[in-house]
């Protein structure tokens, strides 16, 4: 089988990971509730699969990091 460049498409690194709704909230530690509403107002870009929805691990770090407020 050829590696993964081959076939037109590269590997995911670690913040590029694809989370689910449930892993995504565990890892901001939220509710489900509120990962969906990120979703919905469009404040997190997401991925569809099918039906299902993934979201990858760095757009939640910029996320985290664009609601960060600096010390004074």
């Amino acid at each position: 089988m050829p590696p993964a460049s081959a076939r037109g498409h590269m590997p995911l690194s670690d913040s590029g990971q694809l989370l689910t709704i449930g892993q995504a909230a565990e890892y901001l530690g939220t509710g489900q509730r509120f990962v969906r509403r990120l979703i919905s107002e469009r404040r997190i870009p997401y991925v569809k699969l099918g039906k299902h929805v993934r979201i990858e691990r760095s757009a939640l770090d910029g996320f985290i990091n664009d609601g960060r407020v600096p010390r004074q």
